[in-house]
């Protein structure tokens, strides 16, 4: 292709995406691709939603929402516009100037990274590929995927890209139930393979969200999004090993976290808690780990983290055995309330949730268990999961049945005190009862 004809291609796509009439195909309409469709329909672009999942774009098409946490309005106004079409059929992408993969990368068996749902979207979008079009993946992923895995996927159509098609990565940085912050809000960062492909996606998103940072290729937004989760996870480790020590001690690791935070700078609060959750910090530094085992490089201190981050659900569970104990009671056959089960507060979000392992260890144990969470009316399955429980209610009657409560996730909406009058037993692995004005139950911190 000639030079002529390469500038006149991306000059092409950028005239679109400036006067907002690129169709933009999303791929997954879950917790990052449905609120990229939202914010890119928002900024006046027409978007095409795309997923395998029939009951979702059936909901969608309908103006139904599913996802709690981002309201009601977009979805009406998706059905009262012609800018939105959701679809089950990937050729319909044909028709997208600029196309987005939002597809989950979990990890395998053994906690190597599964790229199944990034590389067979590629082979899906491969399909209908042609001259013009732009190609960013948001999946959280190792340095490396965009270029090493995508790209010779997508020029097996014969097209070549920075010429004839274009390709970028742009981590997503959502945080569901999170109000500060909205998906406009949170800047974004893009990396092209090539220096085309990355001034695009930069105009492109710098069209949708309030500030895109553009930098010097696909690998180093790789990079930078690892880094993000791996230092949560890290501290998060640090403060939970912190907590068990502290244990010990007979001294509460919520008070000295607060004491600490009160320093102005080089301190940054980071709280325990029953395990990792969601679909990033509990799986992301397993990529890196992954791909720095390939380099010849090890990762110890990644891997330290991992580990007590992953016990931690366990030893919540010895805690209640122990808590139980010195009642006088076993485990075995013992009535548990466990109150939350989202990964985090005041969301419907299962993803990784350490309810799971928890609810799981406690029955394996013999515990009769239930649970309360007011956003999850059943139990979702899940892949390593599959747990027949439904939420019961939360009552004063209710709760002195109950041989111990386990708090594992502190939804804003449950009443505390309630928790702290009438039960008998309460195991608190998130501080939730620290409000409350008067706590008569035996109160264990875990």
């Amino acid at each position: 292709m000639s030079t002529r004809q390469m500038t006149t291609s991306s000059a092409e796509l950028r005239a679109k995406i400036e006067n907002k009439t690129a169709t933009v195909g999303i791929v997954g309409m879950g917790y990052v691709g449905l609120p990229l469709a939202v914010a890119v329909f928002d900024a006046g672009f027409p978007v095409i939603g795309f997923d395998v999942d029939e009951k979702k774009i059936e909901h969608l098409n309908n103006g139904t929402p599913y996802l709690k946490h981002l309201g009601s309005n977009f979805a009406q106004d998706f059905v009262d516009s012609e800018r939105f079409s959701g679809t089950i059929d990937a050729a319909e992408l044909v028709n997208a100037d600029i196309i987005s993969l939002c597809v989950p990368t979990p990890l395998g068996s053994h906690n190597e990274p599964d790229l199944s749902y990034v590389l067979s979207s590629t082979r899906e979008v491969a399909k209908i590929l042609r001259r013009g079009q732009l190609i960013v993946l948001e999946s959280t992923t190792y340095p490396g995927t965009t270029r090493d895995e995508m790209l010779p996927i997508l020029e097996e159509s014969g097209l070549k890209h920075g010429e004839d098609f274009f390709l970028a990565y742009s981590p997503e940085r959502e945080d569901p139930g999170r109000k500060s912050e909205t998906t406009q809000s949170i800047p974004k960062l893009v990396g092209g393979i090539d220096e085309s492909s990355g001034s695009l996606a930069h105009a492109f998103y710098s069209a949708v969200v309030d500030n895109a940072h553009l930098v010097s290729s696909a690998e180093v937004a790789e990079s930078a999004k690892l880094l993000e989760n791996i230092y949560r996870a890290v501290n998060i480790a640090l403060v939970n090993e912190m907590k068990l020590i502290l244990d010990k001690l007979g001294i509460d690791i919520w008070e000295v976290v607060d004491a600490a935070a009160t320093k102005p700078f080089g301190f940054q609060p980071f709280y325990p808690g029953p395990g990792l959750g969601g679909h990033c910090i509990p799986i992301d530094p397993f990529y890196l780990t992954w791909k720095a085992k390939e380099a010849g490089m090890p990762t110890r201190f990644i891997e330290l983290a991992g580990e007590i981050n992953q016990r931690m659900p366990e030893i919540v569970v010895d805690r209640v055995a122990s808590a139980l104990n010195d009642d006088g009671k076993p485990l075995k056959n013992a009535k548990v309330l466990v109150v939350g089960i989202a990964y985090k507060p005041d969301v419907d979000d299962i993803r990784e949730t350490p309810a799971a392992a928890i609810i799981e260890d406690l029955h394996a144990r013999g515990a009769s268990v239930q649970y309360h969470d007011p956003h999850i009316a059943e139990f979702p399955e899940m892949r390593k999961y599959d747990i027949a429980l439904t939420s019961v209610a939360l009552t004063a009657e209710a709760l002195v049945t109950y041989d111990a409560v386990l708090i594992v996730t502190n939804h804003a909406v449950i009443d505390w005190d309630l928790i702290a009058m009438n039960a008998k037993l309460v195991i608190d692995t998130r501080n939730a009862l620290s409000n409350c004005s008067e706590i008569r139950c035996r109160l264990v911190k875990a």
